[in-house]
C-alpha cells in the first residue's frame, strides 16, 4: 500500500481553492453586477478558478483573499465582455465597481438564500416574469410574447416583484440578522 505525500505547494492550492469556494457566492454576484447572463457568468466563473487554481502560490495566506479574488474576476468579466461583445455597463461604470473599496461580504451568502425563499413567494405570473427575465435573459417584448400580454404589463410586473424581493430580502434581514 504505497502513501500519498502532497507537497507544501500541493497543500496551498487547497488551500486557496477552499477559499474560493467559500467566496463563491459573493464572486458569482460580483460577477453578475457586471454581466447580465447567468450562463456567461457560469463561463466567467469557471475561467476565474482556473486563473485563481495557476496563481494560486502569489496568494499569500492571510491577506484578503477576496480583494485578490475580486480583481481576477474584474479582469476575467472584462476579458470576456470585450470577447463577446455582449449588451453590459460602460467600462466607467464597470471600473468604477471594480474600485469599489467593499470587499465581499459573508452576508452575500445569506442575502441569497433570503431571496431565493423570497423568490418561492411570488405570484406565479410574477415568479414566471422574473425567470424569463433573469434564468432566460429575456427582454420584456419576448416575455411578452411568451406569457401572451403586453409589453407595458411585463414591465410593470417585473417592477413590482423586483420591489417585492428587495423589500422581503430587507425585511428579513432586518427581523433576522446574523
Amino acid at each position: 500500500m504505497s502513501k500519498h505525500w502532497t507537497t507544501p505547494e500541493q497543500e496551498h492550492a487547497a488551500a486557496v481553492q477552499g477559499l474560493f469556494v467559500q467566496y463563491q457566492p459573493a464572486i458569482r454576484g460580483y460577477l453578475l453586477s457586471m454581466i447580465p447572463d447567468f450562463s456567461q457568468v457560469d463561463d466567467v466563473m469557471q475561467e476565474t478558478f482556473i486563473t485563481v487554481t495557476q496563481k494560486a502560490s502569489s496568494f499569500e495566506l492571510g491577506t484578503s483573499f477576496p480583494a485578490w479574488v475580486r480583481t481576477i474576476a474584474r479582469f476575467k468579466a472584462l476579458e470576456a465582455i470585450r470577447a463577446r461583445r455582449f449588451e453590459t455597463l460602460s467600462e466607467e461604470v464597470l471600473d468604477a465597481l471594480g474600485t469599489e473599496l467593499r470587499e465581499f461580504q459573508p452576508a452575500a451568502d445569506q442575502r441569497l438564500i433570503l431571496l431565493q425563499d423570497c423568490l418561492d413567494h411570488l405570484a406565479p405570473q410574477a415568479r414566471r416574469s422574473i425567470d424569463y427575465r433573469y434564468r432566460n435573459d429575456h427582454q420584456p417584448p419576448q416575455i411578452a410574447k411568451l406569457m401572451g400580454c403586453k409589453v407595458e404589463s411585463v414591465n410593470v410586473t417585473l417592477s413590482r416583484a423586483r420591489a417585492f424581493l428587495r423589500e422581503c430580502v430587507e425585511r428579513r434581514i432586518t427581523t433576522n440578522p446574523s
